[in-house]
């Protein structure tokens, strides 16, 4: 097979080529996108498809992260080895092949594989793309070109929610899987033409594999052990045991990388107390940004009774007001020292997240859609500046170690505040189901008083003496049971806005880094 190079490409296509083969990019990076953030408005769909708890069907998304963050580190083997067509080529096939298997699966573990396939591709194919457009366009122009790149796939999870919804509330959460795939077929298509190739395949080259199996064991054995701890007991026999081996393969992937001379992740960087702080904050920014992304929509659906279009369309004011606040945060970015504009990202989130602690089965749409906007302007605030800062610390040569660790930790923490906020969610909805059961006395006026109620309305409506009683209390039931876990969720957003209130302080290390170009 006769080798595309990009000069090759330019020469066939002319000067517009770089804008084919970003179009080619892009689409690939918004139907990936839209699939990570897509699922979020289906999990009390898919609880109750397959009788499951949220502990199990937040793997819906925290099998595409954690599977999307380790495979970032394949990229540039794929890219060596197969060339970027082929390459581009085949992890998409492997995304829609998650898609359908995800679309059609008769259980949740089935499900959970799909999502698997779309996470490994996901992580491929964005870093890919990234490099292949930074590639084709000079210097003074790769800024607006990955400016038009960053808007175009921040457009996906402000319309993915919403599009999602509809897909569910008018055909099923099954139809939910399958509306990337017609972007995904036309970006493979526009790929085959437009990415460079690099002929005839030869020997693979060497990679670190059994450190990226240590990597992929400790995130599966660590977060399936914060999942199942609150159903199966912290010290049960399952969670010890995934708890120990998932330590033992965290240890052995950083001593691997310590002792390596071609290392996965360069663990040196982390030397650099500036890079360290940047990274903390990255982490951060990572979990609170999923976390929230995750829980508001089943928040407004289990407590608010919304349904999915109308959660869905819930995310789209603040998703759009992201794509417009970019450049403007963006230029200002340029303008003021790093630590300001991260530590009034900080903030917004922080001020965002604790409005939506005062939310409860009451609160209006649109006042909840103003506490997310509010949440993220702060995401526009920290996504120009973070990346910066971080890179600023390092020396020349390390920059492309910096930056490929930087999107992996971002994305370690995103698959880790889901999976966190989950166990939050359960252990908090629980104590407050305790709690208030002991209230539930005859002690207790206004119970005795809602249970009369309750009694004579059931008479009313010709219901026997005997079951009236039985009724009225499993109805109570019900109220308790949907009380604590409105009570569950709002621990769970006053958690996120005490955590972005502390990552505020490695953030202030960054007030002592010069500015440099």
């Amino acid at each position: 097979m006769q080798a595309d190079t990009v000069d090759d490409l330019f020469r066939r296509f002319g000067p517009n080529y770089r804008w084919y083969v970003t179009f080619a990019g892009l689409v690939g990076g918004f139907s990936m996108v839209l699939s990570a953030t897509i699922v979020n408005v289906a999990v009390p769909e898919v609880m109750g498809a397959f009788g499951v708890g949220q502990d199990q069907a937040q793997w819906m998304a925290t099998a595409f992260l954690a599977t999307m963050t380790a495979s970032q580190l394949l990229n540039a083997w794929i890219t060596e080895a197969f060339g970027q067509r082929l390459g581009f080529a085949l992890t998409l096939a492997v995304f829609m092949a998650g898609a359908l298997m995800s679309a059609t699966a008769t259980s949740m573990d089935m499900l959970i594989l799909g999502r698997v396939l779309q996470g490994v591709a996901a992580g491929i194919v964005m870093p890919m793309t990234m490099v292949t457009i930074f590639t084709v366009f000079p210097p003074e122009r790769r800024g607006m070109a990955m400016g038009v790149y960053g808007a175009g796939v921040v457009l996906a999870p402000a319309l993915g929610p919403a599009v999602g919804g509809i897909a569910i509330d008018t055909l099923s959460w099954r139809a939910m899987f399958l509306l990337p795939l017609p972007f995904c077929g036309l970006a493979l298509l526009a790929g085959m033409v437009f990415m460079p190739s690099k002929g005839r395949i030869g020997r693979l080259p060497p990679f670190d594999w059994f450190g990226f199996a240590f990597l992929g064991a400790a995130l599966f054995l660590l977060m399936t052990a914060a999942a199942s701890g609150p159903r199966e007991g912290w010290l049960s026999d399952h969670i010890l045991l995934y708890a120990v081996l998932g330590t033992v393969a965290a240890a052995g992937f950083v001593t691997i990388q310590v002792r390596s001379r071609a290392p996965l992740l360069d663990v040196s960087l982390f030397r650099n107390r500036a890079f360290t702080a940047a990274v903390i904050v990255a982490f951060v920014f990572g979990a609170g940004n999923f976390a929230s992304g995750y829980v508001i929509p089943v928040f407004v659906q289990q407590v608010q009774s919304f349904t999915a279009t109308k959660a869905g369309l819930l995310l789209m004011p603040a998703g759009l007001l992201l794509v417009f606040a970019l450049p403007l945060t963006g230029r200002a970015a340029d303008r003021l020292p790093d630590h300001i504009p991260i530590l009034a990202g900080l903030g917004f989130f922080a001020f965002g997240t604790f409005l939506m602690a005062s939310a409860d089965a009451n609160t209006g749409f649109w006042a909840f859609a103003i506490f997310t906007m509010i949440s993220r302007v702060g995401m526009s605030f920290i996504m120009p500046a973070l990346s910066a800062s971080a890179l600023r610390a390092l020396p020349n040569e390390k920059l492309a170690q910096g930056s490929g660790a930087m999107n992996f930790i971002r994305q370690l923490g995103g698959a880790s505040g889901t999976n966190l906020i989950v166990v939050w969610l359960q252990l908090r909805t629980h104590w407050h189901a305790e709690s208030l059961a002991s209230t539930q006395t005859a002690a207790n006026t206004a119970s005795r008083g809602f249970l009369e109620t309750v009694t004579d309305r059931l008479g009313i409506a010709g219901l026997p003496d005997p079951a009236r009683i039985g009724a009225a209390l499993d109805y109570l039931g019900q109220v308790v049971h949907a009380q604590a876990l409105s009570f569950g969720f709002r621990d769970c957003f006053l958690a996120l806005g005490i955590v972005f209130v502390l990552a505020m302080l490695p953030a202030l290390n960054l007030a002592r880094l010069p500015r440099r170009e």
